[in-house]
């Protein structure tokens, strides 16, 4: 980078070394003292992988473009006023606005570029230059909360794996789930896996990463080669005992070598940092330090024996499928990178395999997958921070959860399990997917699920029954806020996979109903290939809160119901029909699609 600014880390930012707790204030008011709370949040050392140079998780994705533009928003939001709204431009603060009471305090665009120049090679030009920055999905719009943060789609995602194929048994119990990665976003994968009742085997180049999921509870035990990790997992899953293990090998030696050895697993996906072939996968062949290296002295020459090696590793995890292993892509592109790398008329490397008879995208996403019927309903990955600090406070909103709705059983396994296994990091949080439902709701002015949630604890806080505010967030990948034609909106049944107008209208309506911060991302570590939205609502007790609460967490589902009724999904149809999410043209227009 070289935009001048200081490249060490800031003493601001290792005077805070995470969010400020309590109920004591350095803002003009809560909406602005949460933003900070979450900013610094997101660089707490235990929460981001690389806080020192800014970096949350993904290999390059950014809280901040430079730690002057920290010290910066950190100024601003300290003097923001509770009528004006600050501009934050990929990373780096450029205005502050008189806006009104109501309107949202942060305004967010990151890695936003035009089509034509929507591509790696530009975004690391103006990288370089210091006007751009990698924000990811929640990494720039501050909402990240640590591994947690996944970890309830991915065990959603697997207990469908569970019901569709195995719906004999409990979950996973017996069946062996293999995988790769252990960063900020797969780091969830052994913890999801066994709060399934499965056997988690998962490769991981770097120890550092294993030691700490093991540290952290999301993984159980390290093996110190394959052969031992194989032993233990075949073991326990004989015994149907949940376990997870991690091995430090490359993900593609840890699938050649099933192969070679006729050792096919129950279930197979992948959480590497394939999206991002030079910051964040590991090329066959080298330690993490040689490849680091590598990638220092030889970065065009790294990116290229990245690729060849991610065209072994789709390969290989086609070639289990075709042994019997159910296998699934989990949103790292890595399919889209092969697609894009590989010479069309060469054989597959591994395989042998013709071109012509194999594509990267012969094994499914998760989304159409598994989870697109709960984003046709408005579910998703809703979460909520507290920001006392106290952990007493995300166990009373637990509560809070299984007294609204006493008869979804699944929801209150998953917060029996999570209050059990899931360890904070950062400000205490719970991610818990609500969605719009509002038919369940018997009053005069039927809300969704999270809109009647927030109103219950801004209740809760006014009342002091929780010792400071709490901010409601999300994630991106939710099922109005995103189009990824290779992630979320994959396969979509009207063939509007590529089409962006979804997100954009989703953050302008979370303008419009007045969330507290706003987000617009322009890629999620892949360019070209997704555009997404975020919000955030502080409750904070007062009426205005309430009022936001209703308006915003009411109209954030709706556009997940709205997105998915347009595409021609019966499941949305009938959440729209239900819930009363007008959909216009329902008789004439895009609803008339057939369905299956």
């Amino acid at each position: 980078m070289t935009d001048g600014s200081s490249t060490g880390p800031s003493p601001v930012w290792e005077e805070y070394q995470g969010a400020r707790t309590g109920t004591d204030i350095e803002c003009e008011g809560w909406r602005q003292e949460a933003a900070l709370r979450m900013l610094n949040n997101n660089l707490d050392p235990d929460v981001a992988e690389d806080p020192e140079n800014l970096v949350v998780y993904g290999g390059i994705g950014q809280a901040a473009r430079s730690w002057d533009a920290y010290e910066t928003i950190v100024e601003e939001l300290r003097s923001l006023a509770d009528d004006q709204t600050l501009l934050v431009q990929s990373g780096k603060p450029v205005g502050r606005l008189q806006t009104h009471e109501r309107a949202p305090r942060v305004l967010i665009a990151n890695t936003n570029l035009v089509s034509k120049y929507d591509t790696w090679e530009h975004f690391r030009d103006l990288d370089e230059k210091g006007l751009m920055m990698m924000a990811n999905y929640t990494a720039g719009s501050w909402g990240y909360i640590g591994t947690q943060g996944v970890l309830q789609g991915t065990y959603e995602t697997l207990a469908e794996v569970g019901r569709q194929h195995f719906p004999e048994i409990e979950g996973l119990r017996g069946k062996i789930v293999a995988t790769a990665g252990l960063g900020g976003m797969g780091g969830n994968q052994p913890l999801a896996v066994t709060m399934n009742q499965g056997v988690c085997i998962v490769a991981e180049v770097s120890e550092e990463r294993i030691d700490r999921r093991i540290e952290t509870g999301y993984c159980q035990e390290k093996a110190d080669n394959l052969d031992e990790a194989i032993e233990r997992a075949r073991e326990h899953a004989e015994r149907g005992k949940p376990y997870s293990v991690a091995v430090p090998v490359n993900a593609v030696k840890m699938l050649e070598s099933m192969l070679d050895r006729g050792i096919f697993p129950d279930v197979l996906t992948d959480m590497t940092t394939a999206h991002d072939e030079l910051n964040g996968y590991y090329p066959l062949g080298y330690t993490t330090e040689e490849a680091d290296q590598f990638r220092e002295e030889d970065p065009d020459r790294y990116v290229e024996e990245a690729l060849d090696t991610m065209e072994r590793h789709v390969d290989a995890i086609i070639e289990l499928q075709d042994r019997g292993t159910v296998a699934f892509a989990y949103g790292n592109n890595i399919r889209g990178q092969v697609a894009d790398h590989r010479d069309g008329d060469e054989p597959w490397p591994l395989s042998g395999t013709p071109a012509d008879e194999r594509d990267p995208f012969d094994f499914p996403g998760f989304v159409p997958a598994y989870v697109r019927p709960l984003f046709c309903r408005g579910k998703g990955p809703f979460r909520w921070v507290a920001l006392s600090g106290k952990e007493e406070d995300i166990y009373r909103t637990d509560e809070l959860v299984r007294e609204m709705f006493p008869d979804d059983e699944s929801l209150h396994r998953w917060i029996d399990l999570a209050q059990e296994q899931v360890e904070f990091q950062g400000l205490p949080a719970r991610i818990c997917w609500l969605g719009q439902r509002a038919e369940d709701d018997k009053s005069d002015e039927p809300l969704s699920e999270r809109a009647r949630f927030a109103l219950r604890v801004n209740e809760l806080v006014g009342k002091g029954e929780l010792s400071a505010p709490v901010v409601v967030t999300r994630d991106q990948l939710d099922g109005g806020s995103v189009a990824s034609p290779t992630r979320a909106t994959e396969d979509m049944k009207d063939g509007s996979d590529a089409v962006a107008d979804w997100p954009i209208l989703n953050a302008l309506t979370n303008c419009a109903a007045g969330a507290d911060i706003v987000s617009v991302h322009g890629s999620a570590g892949s360019f070209g290939l997704a555009t997404s939205s975020n919000n955030h609502v502080v409750l904070d007790g007062s009426d205005l809160a309430a009022e936001k609460a209703r308006t915003v967490l009411d109209a954030d589902p709706s556009t997940a119901v709205l997105r998915h009724a347009d595409a021609g999904y019966e499941e949305a149809i009938e959440e729209a029909r239900e819930s009363d999410v007008h959909v216009p043209m329902r008789e004439t227009g895009p609803l008339d699609y057939e369905t299956e």
